[in-house]
């Protein structure tokens, strides 16, 4: 696998999300939410960031997911959601991290509109993750989305259409849904 420098990465990055007319999505009746995807200088090559849910949350029990969650009302934008809500979640300071950009907004079949915040970490705090949250953090080397053999797609079938879903397998972890197409929006931006 290619090895991925972070200040290479970051720079580009930083172009590519500043030049893109992101796509934003309203449906009524959708939750608002955004995440951060954060990429981590760790030792000189990029991670990503990820949890894996408990079983005690409201929603995708036990999936592995971005940090993030639905915007409150005292939100000022999808950044601020993000930085709090990893904040909330893993512990993760918002000063620590540097916002590189947004990605395009996608839908979920159960209702979310999410806008994933694109953020670049130097050097990673100490993890505290919320009990109640997150079940595990955990970090995967960023080159590993960029090998194309490593991810799959498969077709599911929900109220009446038929719906591409992403999935990771990194041996420990299956990462899929709206977070693999997250990554795909992701490693799209990287080859830009």
């Amino acid at each position: 696998m290619k090895r991925l420098e972070p200040n290479k990465i970051r720079r580009s990055l930083s172009r590519s999300l500043a030049t893109d007319n992101r796509r934003t999505i309203q449906i009524e009746g959708y939750r608002h939410s955004a995440v951060l995807v954060p990429i981590i200088d760790s030792g000189g090559e990029c991670t990503l960031l990820f949890t894996k849910r408990t079983e005690e949350v409201e929603t995708h029990k036990g999936q592995v997911s971005f940090p993030g969650g639905v915007v409150d009302n005292d939100d000022r934008d999808p950044i601020h959601t993000a930085l709090r809500e990893a904040f909330e979640e893993v512990g993760i300071p918002g000063d620590s991290v540097e916002t590189l950009g947004l990605l395009d907004d996608l839908t979920t079949p159960m209702g979310f509109v999410i806008t994933p915040v694109v953020g670049y970490i130097a050097s990673l705090p100490h993890i505290v993750p919320s009990r109640v949250e997150v079940a595990e953090a955990f970090q995967v080397p960023l080159s590993f989305f960029a090998d194309r053999a490593n991810g799959r797609v498969e077709y599911r079938e929900l109220s009446a259409r038929r719906h591409e879903v992403w999935f990771y397998d990194t041996g420990e972890h299956v990462i899929w849904g709206a977070t693999a197409k997250i990554i795909r929006l992701l490693m799209e931006k990287l080859d830009a």
